[in-house]
């Protein structure tokens, strides 16, 4: 199990480090399908420069052991507080990308007294997309089209990590959860966030899941796909240190698309 966490080192009230860090939440964040921590490295180091910072590997991506059973969503977020318990880690702000927008919905519905914001990023699956046929063409068109050589890189080299029994497990998971009904139940505040031009998590999918939360926004960064973390780091950064108040933390950059 890969766990990394990050405390900057600035102190609580420094001209660095305006507010109290000691009262903020810790920012988690949850891989997608098939890969792992590494394609959110660029926005952990920028989040990590004001505030604690955490990503983690779900068990069978990464470098952390296969388990002998298929896990749910659910088993997933319990393991995702599980970790953060371990690590005496107490309010955590919960940012995931693509099947990991799963993973910390889940997570939120189990412990919203922890959780006091939620980020999903370029959350699946669409239900005008729900086939694996669509997801696979739309992944394809992404990586073609809306990508750089690098986050296809860092993307498709876990892919190849993925053992591909493990991987269509997981994906018979991701493909049956409901986000579009779960998230009505999630009194959290919750950002949907998304690269413009991603082919995967669509304007009018993002748009049905802000509408469907009770406390739901939606924001885009321009001229970006799915892997918006990577190729729009700073920018994805503004916005979840904007909506959760995070210490350092400024107006989001008006070049960012605010619904």
């Amino acid at each position: 199990m890969y766990v990394s966490r990050a405390v900057s080192g600035a102190q609580p009230g420094s001209p660095d480090r305006p507010g109290s860090a000691a009262e903020a939440p810790a920012v988690v964040l949850i891989h997608g399908i098939g890969v792992s921590h590494r394609y959110l490295a660029r926005l952990h180091q920028v989040l990590a420069a004001t505030v604690d910072t955490i990503s983690i590997d779900l068990p069978g991506f990464g470098s952390s052991p296969r388990p002998d059973r298929q896990l749910s969503v659910a088993d997933q977020g319990a393991f995702i507080h599980e970790v953060l318990d371990g690590a005496g880690v107490g309010a955590r702000v919960l940012v995931g990308h693509s099947m990991g927008a799963q993973f910390v919905l889940e997570a939120a519905l189990q412990r919203p007294d922890q959780v006091p914001h939620v980020v999903l990023m370029g959350p699946v699956v669409d239900v005008r997309n729900r086939t694996v046929l669509r997801q696979m063409l739309a992944l394809t068109r992404d990586a073609l089209l809306f990508e750089t050589p690098g986050s296809n890189a860092v993307v498709f080299s876990d892919y190849l990590r993925c053992a591909p029994g493990w991987y269509f497990k997981q994906l018979r998971v991701m493909m049956n959860y409901r986000t579009e009904d779960r998230i009505r139940e999630l009194g959290t505040p919750v950002m949907i966030l998304r690269g413009a031009r991603d082919p995967i998590a669509t304007g009018e999918w993002c748009r049905i899941l802000a509408r469907r939360a009770p406390a739901g926004t939606l924001a885009e960064v321009p001229g970006c796909g799915h892997v918006v973390q990577h190729t729009g780091t700073d920018q994805v950064a503004e916005a979840i240190g904007g909506f959760a108040g995070l210490p350092g933390s400024e107006a989001p950059d008006q070049a960012l698309r605010r619904h």
